[in-house]
Order: C-alpha cells, then sequence, then structure tokens
C-alpha cells in the first residue's frame, strides 16, 4: 500500500463516505476550495493505478468505489507514523498532545477507560 499525497488522501475520504460514486458525485462532496473537475479526475485515477480504488464502466463513465477499508489504511500509517515520529511509542506520542495541550485530563481518562474496557468500544 503506497503512502497518498495529501490530494490524494481528501479524495479518499470523499469516496469513503460516499462508496460508490462517479467523479461528479466525489466533486460535489468535496468542500470548498474544490479542485478543478480535471485535477479530480486525475487523481481519482491515480488511485486506481494505485489500488486503492475500482472501477465499473457504465456506458461512457466510470462508477468508482473504494479497493481499500478506510480502517486498513489508517492502521497502516498510523503505524508508520508512531514508528517514525516517536521510536514505535504509542506512551510518546499521547505524551506529545499532552505537553502541546491537545489532550485533555477528561480525554485520557477516556483513553484509560478505553484500555481498561476494551469491551466497550
Amino acid at each position: 500500500m503506497k503512502k497518498l499525497t495529501l490530494q490524494e488522501e481528501e479524495a479518499m475520504i470523499t469516496v469513503w463516505q460516499i462508496g460508490k460514486g462517479f467523479i461528479k458525485d466525489f466533486m460535489d462532496a468535496l468542500p470548498e476550495p474544490k479542485p478543478p473537475y480535471t485535477t479530480l479526475a486525475s487523481t481519482i485515477k491515480n488511485l486506481e493505478k494505485k489500488g486503492y480504488l475500482k472501477s465499473e464502466r457504465f456506458a461512457n463513465a466510470n462508477r468508482y468505489a473504494p479497493a481499500v477499508k478506510e480502517l486498513d489504511y489508517k492502521k497502516k500509517f498510523m503505524k508508520g507514523f508512531v514508528e517514525n515520529y516517536f521510536q514505535n511509542s504509542y506512551k510518546d506520542l499521547v505524551a506529545f498532545f499532552v505537553k502541546d495541550n491537545k489532550i485533555s485530563a477528561e480525554e485520557l481518562k477516556d483513553i484509560i477507560n478505553l484500555i481498561e474496557n476494551p469491551k466497550e468500544k
């Protein structure tokens, strides 16, 4: 699984939200400022070449659908992120956000609860 560019990730997030669709469907769902139609079409084609999308032909247009699950993508690249930036330490990752005031004590309690009671997820 190849790493996606920011533009490709934005397109994939839209595809994951919609499911199956045509380029126009994805364009309509993208937030402003929207890329030009041709740019999105190229991005979608690149995602298909990379194996993230599959397509079916309908008359003169392709309908695209995810070939990779969003959760699988997140797992793979979050693992790499933690390995590369936090020496494979999730504790260091959480500590980084605590020190930067991005996680509150209440959120940490929720995380501890998830760890201690995994079946309640």
